[in-house]
Parts: C-alpha cells; sequence; structure tokens
C-alpha cells in the first residue's frame, strides 16, 4: 500500500516491552501510519483523541491494567467499540483465547509471533474494518435517500389531502372554518383518548396526524349533491334531506374512486379519510346512516369526528337556528352518551371541552366577529 502516513490504515501498538514495540514497528511501518501505548492508561488515552485508529494490536499481559480489563473498556465505549482489537500474548493456551474473544477481541496472535501470521492477519482486519465502514456508509445513504422519498411521499400526500379539501370547501355554503375547527376538534379529542390504554395502540402519533389531516374530507362527497339542496338558504324537506344524506356513501366512493385511479392499495394515507367520511353520521346506537353501523363497528375515527362535527354544528349559526353557547352544546353531547356517541369518546370530549371552546374562538367565522 502506498501513499502518505495520513493516507494509510491507522493501527496503536500496546506493549509494555519495548522490543516488542520495535519488532511490530518495523514489521508494519510500511503499510500502516502506527502509533504506540506502553500500558493500559496510555492507551485509553490515545483511544479518546484522534484520528481513531483502525486497529488496536494489544498485549494481555501488562502491568496494572492488563490487556484484558483494556479491551473491556473499549468495548464498553460507544465511541471506541467497533474498533477490532487482535491480542498479540505469550498466553497460548485455549482458555486464554476463549477469555480473550469474550472480552471482545476480533483475533489472538501468540508470541513469539510469526511475521507473515501478523501481516496476513492485520491486512485481513482492517479490510473487514474498512469494508464494514463502506457498508456504514452507504446505508446511511440509503437511509438518507428514504428519508427524502418518505418527505416527498408525505408532501404529496398533504397536497392531494388540501385540493381535496378545498373543493368540498368551496361547495358548501355553511363550511366557514368549519373544518379547520373539526379538525383541531379531532386530534384534541384523539390525544386525551389515547391516555386510555384501550385506545393508546390505535391513537399512535402517526395515526393521530393523519387524522388531523384526514378530518376536513368528512363531507367531501357534498360535492355531489345538487346545489338546489347543497345551497338552499332554509331548512331541508325530508324528500331533500334523503338525498342530502348520501353524502356520506358519496364521500366513501369518491375515496375510493380516487384511491383506484391513483394505483393505491385500499391500506393507503385516504384509509382514514373513507372511514370518516362514510361513517361520521353513524350512531352508537345503530341509528345512524348510511350504513346502520353500531359501537365499535363504527370505526374509531368516524366516532371521533361524530362528536367533533355534532359539537361545531351545535355551536355554530345556521340559516334555521341560532348558535348554541358551548355550555348547552356540552350538555347536547353529553346527552347523547351511549346512544348518539361513543361513551369513551364523550368522556374524553368532557375532559376536554373547555379545549374545544378555545379552538372554537380561535377558528371563528368571521360572520361571528361582525
Amino acid at each position: 500500500m502506498t501513499g502518505t502516513a495520513a493516507e494509510k490504515p491507522r493501527i496503536l501498538i500496546v506493549d509494555d516491552e519495548p522490543i516488542n514495540l520495535k519488532i511490530l514497528a518495523d514489521l508494519l511501518r510500511d503499510r500502516y501510519a502506527l502509533q504506540v501505548a506502553k500500558d493500559g492508561p496510555q492507551t485509553l488515552a490515545r483511544m479518546a483523541g484522534t484520528p481513531m485508529p483502525d486497529l488496536v494490536l494489544l498485549d494481555v499481559m501488562m502491568p496494572g491494567m492488563d490487556g484484558m480489563e483494556v479491551c473491556r473498556r473499549l468495548k464498553a465505549d460507544e465511541r471506541t467499540r467497533d474498533v477490532p482489537i487482535i491480542f498479540i500474548t505469550a498466553m497460548g493456551q485455549p482458555v486464554d483465547e476463549t477469555r480473550g474473544f469474550e472480552a471482545g477481541a476480533v483475533d489472538y496472535i501468540t508470541k513469539p509471533i510469526s511475521p507473515p501470521v501478523v501481516e496476513a492477519r492485520v491486512r485481513t482486519h482492517v479490510a473487514l474494518r474498512d469494508a464494514r465502514r463502506r457498508l456504514s456508509d452507504q446505508n446511511r445513504e440509503l437511509e438518507r435517500r428514504v428519508a427524502e422519498r418518505t418527505r416527498e411521499l408525505v408532501q404529496a400526500q398533504d397536497v392531494a389531502i388540501r385540493a381535496l379539501a378545498s373543493l368540498a370547501e368551496t361547495r358548501d355554503n355553511e363550511t366557514g372554518n368549519h373544518i379547520r375547527r373539526t379538525q383541531h376538534y379531532v386530534r384534541a379529542l384523539a390525544l386525551k383518548l389515547r391516555e386510555d390504554a384501550r385506545f393508546a395502540g390505535a391513537l399512535d402519533d402517526a395515526t393521530v396526524d393523519m387524522l388531523f389531516k384526514s378530518a376536513p374530507l368528512h363531507d367531501i362527497g357534498k360535492v355531489g349533491i345538487p346545489d338546489s339542496i347543497l345551497l338552499k338558504p332554509g331548512k331541508l324537506t325530508d324528500d331533500e334531506f334523503t338525498v342530502m344524506r348520501t353524502h356520506a356513501a358519496m364521500g366513501h366512493d369518491a375515496l375510493v374512486a380516487a384511491e383506484k385511479e391513483l394505483e393505491i392499495p385500499e391500506s393507503s394515507f385516504l384509509r382514514l379519510a373513507r372511514e370518516i367520511a362514510v361513517g361520521h353520521h353513524e350512531r352508537w346506537d345503530g341509528t345512524g346512516y348510511p350504513r346502520g353501523l353500531s359501537g365499535d363497528r363504527i370505526p374509531l375515527s368516524a366516532r371521533l369526528m361524530a362528536v367533533a362535527d355534532v359539537y361545531d354544528a351545535l355551536i355554530s349559526q345556521r340559516c334555521y337556528k341560532p348558535p348554541f353557547p358551548h355550555g348547552e352544546a356540552v350538555a347536547i353531547i353529553v346527552k347523547g352518551r351511549g346512544t348518539h356517541f361513543d361513551p369513551d369518546v364523550v368522556d374524553a370530549f368532557t375532559a376536554i371541552a373547555d379545549d374545544f371552546a378555545t379552538i372554537a374562538q380561535e377558528f371563528r367565522d368571521k360572520e361571528a366577529e361582525a
């Protein structure tokens, strides 16, 4: 191997006998950049500095701190644990070699040394060290690329969700800041509910984040409702309400169609949006729509949205009703515990009802400010 000392692999030779240091140094200096140490403390001091050696040739029988202890300390230190150590010692019994490997050495050479054996072992372990380092670098680069690609996919997902939500917002004259309030309600509910161990696994950070992003799509199906019904400035007739109720199933079907168009699986990032769109008008007692689901058969995402959506409808002004005060809205939600709403979700809601009021104030409609 040619090149400057800075380019050569670095080896630390440790021995308390100067003659042994000289023999090894004379043998290796042409191919390697060398450092020496005469005892355990000096070895640890050398290893604490930079640059880090690529390999340590370590004598076992040294006064004070012996080589076994030095090896154990180096392997216990996160900074030095990956540096390979070869023991060079006169202790050649199998039990000695076993102790050396148990301490963390990668190889064991007995004295008197054979120069070709030393050169071959050193060359092999330096090459392995270099290969491990290259593999580690490649893994880091791969992880970086995967992370970058993941960020790109998440950004694309977020853009798709925002675009769909904007479409829904432009079609609904009652939306205002409704979709922003409800997504904050849902996140607050989910964070509170997961304090209960029964829900912690289903509401990890990634799921809560996706719930927050997906919540604005709960009424995406309204894009399919005729203007004469969707934009009607008064209370709907029974027939009109029957048509309006179809928005839940239409929202679900539209999102399924989007998944197929994008050729993504049903477990995609739109899964929660599908659940919310079709299920947020289901009722705990099974009297809701469009599927008449009850209890835990209703997806948790939809049970969270049901409380958020009804609360916001209650506190918001509509052409057919004035806004209800916060306290009255809370009382109505509590009254629906176990009939309209999941009891556990209602309990979470009552625990953070003040947070709902804060969210409602922060994202209040401009009409309410006038």
